[in-house]
């Protein structure tokens, strides 16, 4: 037979004071503060199996050791503080700098802090020791300055040599995508960076922009539709205006127009939808003047504008991203990179030959239509070539002059870039090709005008 002992209480025979008290639920062990308990034995276990054993409210441990862990305290620290050993901070300086004094070292004390919210690269985190100590065995009273975005470190103590030494660094991962994500125009891809090509209106739609910010700035090309021109020794139709900007995470050849790093030229992408127009070119216009002109390409805040149209007979030549060519007899040269832009996203057209020459060339992005001589029609301006679609490429060109009376003297020819050449005697001149934003050939002596080539609109990003 099983022997039992049953009592409630076990107490001392000096002082008659607990060892044992068994009160309702709770079984207390032990006298009271400042009289230890000693439990002798090979293996000692404590609580049951499922359950919990813990330390009361406001009870320390000592003799388990650390696990190189500490207990964070999640609401962030705005201001300077003190720390105390065994904790984590996280230190947030969105309004400002502050300073965390390390509490007094001893062997095995352990602290760490953590950027609350990617700061730390505008307002530091100074670590000040205790008064005489160190930190990674620099010089006592040495501050740590933590200045790099999103860092954690983890601190231990050592000793008086060495003082706190950081045993743990980490960089945050930052959130999101770590390229930009996006959608629209036709998707193609040059090494580490894509490209979208619209030659049509579209939408560029961004799902995610770019962990690193510099990455988000991408490179661009905006061409506006090329000028028409008209009959009756028409000058020719002016480049749809060029603008381009490259990005330096993009690495392709660009033209001498880049943009970058001119503020009002750089787009930084966020993730929202953009709208894409891809401006048309303008119409081959019957006799009468002042009608033609390309339409507008735009991404953004970023328009290149139409290229003007070549004019006919007396009439001056307009106005545009290029200027279109004067008719013949007495008109000028449209001016070219208007409305202004920097650099210049076209140039003017040239002068028709009174009294019955032929008309003056078309501006192109990179140079001035040809004044027409007394035999003929002016030249184009050229245009300008760039690798973005990873092949180089001309764009922006303008139309060459019509041919003047009488019908056997020749039309100017096109300048590089799409354009059109003009038209001798009495034929029409040639269109410019379609999303170069080329302008038109002028027409000679009663021959037709022509239409001006589309625009483009390409955006190019580092994807991987």
């Amino acid at each position: 037979m099983t022997s039992k002992i049953k009592v409630d209480n076990i107490n001392k025979v000096s002082d008659d004071s607990n060892i044992i008290k068994k009160c309702g639920a709770t079984t207390t062990i032990g006298p009271g503060a400042g009289n230890p308990i000693v439990v002798d034995g090979s293996a000692v276990t404590l609580g049951r199996c499922g359950g919990t054993v813990a330390l009361a409210s406001g009870a320390t441990q000592t003799g388990f050791g650390r696990t190189g862990t500490v207990d964070w305290q999640t609401t962030p620290k705005t201001g300077d503080f003190t720390a105390v050993n065994g904790e984590g901070y996280f230190v947030n300086t969105t309004s400002g700098a502050v300073t965390m004094t390390m509490p007094s070292g001893s062997a095995g004390a352990i602290v760490s802090i953590q950027d609350y919210n990617k700061t730390f690269d505008s307002n530091a985190l100074t670590i000040t020791p205790a008064s005489g100590e160190k930190i990674n065995g620099g010089s006592a009273d040495g501050d740590l300055i933590i200045s790099t975005e999103g860092q954690g470190i983890t601190f231990v103590y050592v000793d008086a040599t060495v003082g706190w030494k950081t045993v743990q660094e980490n960089e945050f991962t930052r959130g999101g995508s770590s390229f930009i994500i996006a959608t629209g125009g036709t998707i193609t891809t040059s090494g580490n960076d894509k490209i979208h090509t619209f030659t049509g209106p579209g939408t560029f739609a961004v799902s995610a922009a770019a962990a690193c910010a510099a990455q988000n700035v991408v490179s661009y090309l905006v061409v506006g539709g090329g000028g028409g021109t008209h009959a009756d020794n028409s000058g020719g139709g002016g480049g749809g205006g060029y603008r381009e900007v490259k990005s330096p995470s993009t690495p392709y050849t660009a033209s001498n127009l880049d943009g970058y790093p001119s503020a009002p030229n750089r787009i930084t992408l966020t993730a929202t939808s953009y709208p894409i127009q891809v401006g048309g070119g303008g119409t081959a216009s019957p006799p009468s003047c002042n009608t033609g002109d390309g339409t507008p390409s735009i991404f953004s805040t970023i328009v290149g504008a139409g290229g003007g149209a070549g004019e006919c007979q007396e009439t001056s030549g307009r106005a545009g991203g290029s200027g279109g060519g004067s008719g013949s007899r007495c008109g000028t040269g449209g001016a070219g990179n208007t409305p202004p832009t920097s650099p210049a996203q076209g140039q003017n057209g040239g002068n028709g030959a009174p009294p019955a020459g032929g008309g003056g060339g078309g501006g192109g992005a990179d140079s001035v239509g040809s004044n027409a001589p007394s035999g003929g029609g002016g030249n184009g301006g050229n245009g300008v070539a760039t690798e973005i679609t990873a092949s180089p490429v001309t764009y922006s060109g303008g139309g060459g002059g019509g041919g003047g009376q009488p019908g056997g003297q020749p039309g100017g020819s096109a300048g590089s870039g799409g354009a059109g050449a003009g038209g001798p005697g009495t034929s029409a001149g040639a269109a410019g090709t379609a999303n170069t934003g080329g302008g038109a050939g002028g027409g000679g002596q009663s021959g037709g005008g022509a239409a001006g080539g589309s625009g483009i609109v390409v955006i190019r990003y580092k994807f991987q």
